[in-house]
């Protein structure tokens, strides 16, 4: 097999790949928004949505508080589930769940319904922005400067590392938008 064979083949992978950018990003949607109805979730959620200036007023108690009260994964104190109760927490969750739920089902009706599939990818392509703000209003984005020399920024904490992932999230959904756009477009005939 030469060269060009092989960028041939690799050429005809676009409809596989965009096939496995859109299932990628259902089974991300309704894996993560399915789980946000688990209060260790919902717990980990908290530092974004308390500092975010889009989101913050959807809590009772103003950021820093939850400092206090926060579960680390996987552990139980009662008195912080208490505290995260009479927060909102778990309220705020199981909405964000749902609608990050749907959202990957939008996308999942691409085959029958690319409009509304694309809507659920510029839907997803809003939440992915929302998410990487997080990089700028959420201080547990970034390394705490505890004694080592290497803290702040550039140095992503493992929150900062998930929410970075977004920027993949973001181009998928643009990609997946555009694919459902142009299939309902040549559903009604019109060329692009």
């Amino acid at each position: 097999m030469n060269q060009t064979q092989i960028f041939s083949l690799a050429a005809q992978t676009d409809r596989l790949g965009m096939a496995v950018t859109r299932l990628g990003l259902v089974v991300v949607l309704l894996w993560i928004g399915g789980l946000k109805i688990y209060k260790y979730e919902a717990d980990g959620i908290v530092p974004f949505v308390a500092n975010s200036p889009l989101m913050s007023f959807l809590y009772k108690h103003p950021a820093p508080e939850y400092k206090t009260h926060m579960n680390a994964e996987g552990q139980l104190v009662p008195a912080n589930r208490q505290w995260h109760e009479d927060n909102g927490t778990y309220a705020f969750s199981y909405g964000l769940g749902a609608v990050i739920v749907l959202y990957g089902l939008m996308l999942c009706l691409h085959p029958w319904l690319p409009g509304i599939a694309t809507l659920g990818s510029f839907l997803v392509v809003i939440m992915s922005l929302v998410t990487l703000s997080f990089l700028i209003t959420t201080p547990e984005t970034w390394v705490p400067a505890l004694g080592d020399s290497e803290h702040g920024f550039p140095y992503l904490s493992g929150r900062g590392r998930l929410v970075l992932k977004d920027a993949i999230m973001l181009g998928a959904a643009m990609v997946t938008m555009a694919d459902s756009a142009k299939a309902w477009l040549k559903k009604r005939g019109q060329n692009i």
